[in-house]
């Protein structure tokens, strides 16, 4: 008996790809959920990297523009009212306000200062929208993949005891490859979770020092546009 289920067990293929082919239905959209979840969250995850890369260049190139004495003027006519750089979109957001503030007399309208103000704030939280686009999605993967790995564990695990009971075979041979495909689930959705909550935070964390770049430098160009409506 002991040699025949040696040779039963020997006969049983383990590898993922067979594991999964004898997974029941349920268990197989289980996995199929999980893998695309895990390749969604991988390219969210590179091209945020990239685009947070590009992010933070384009913030440096424009500070050192910015503070290099050039006359506000004559840079906001380089980069022009629709630039593509995001630190260039809340300057030009504030340069667009000023001139129009500007009377025919050369005097400022009223309430000039707030419209800036807010005219930049509006800029940046458009491209706080944008930096943050797609880390829904990781949080998301990274708080449920567990729990869906989890679904299709418990489901194959059933599957596995209600097999033993029809066949009323206890023999390792018998219950090792159902147990097996229950836990592939599993280790699926940790597949897929860890990386996600791993990237969420860095992502996470790199956007919002980004996002604090972008304020405070909004911040130092409404102080030089507030000394030059003083004066």
């Amino acid at each position: 008996m002991e040699a025949e289920t040696l040779a039963l067990a020997q006969e049983i293929e383990f590898t993922l790809w067979a594991l999964f082919a004898r997974a029941t239905i349920t268990v197989k959209l289980v996995m199929i959920v999980l893998i695309v979840a895990s390749f969604w969250s991988w390219a969210i995850i590179f091209q945020k990297l990239i685009d947070y890369r590009k992010a933070r260049r384009e913030a440096a190139r424009f500070d050192r523009a910015f503070w290099s004495g050039e006359p506000l003027d004559q840079l906001f006519e380089q980069i022009g009212p629709d630039p593509k750089g995001q630190s260039e979109k809340v300057f030009a957001a504030g340069m667009i306000e000023w001139r129009r503030s500007h009377r025919a007399d050369g005097r400022f309208i009223a309430g000039a200062q707030a419209r800036i103000d807010r005219s930049m704030d509006v800029a940046i939280a458009k491209e706080a929208e944008g930096l943050q686009a797609g880390l829904p999605v990781l949080a998301t993967v990274g708080s449920t993949a567990p729990f869906v790995g989890l679904f299709g564990t418990v489901i194959g695990i059933m599957n596995s005891f209600i097999e033993i009971a029809q066949q009323q075979n206890t023999n390792l041979a018998v219950v090792a490859p159902g147990i097996a495909e229950a836990l592939l689930a599993t280790g699926l959705g940790l597949l897929a979770a860890i990386p996600a909550v791993i990237f969420y935070n860095k992502l996470s964390a790199d956007s919002d020092r980004i996002i604090a770049s972008y304020e405070a430098f909004a911040d130092e160009f409404a102080t030089i546009l507030s000394r030059q409506l003083d004066s």
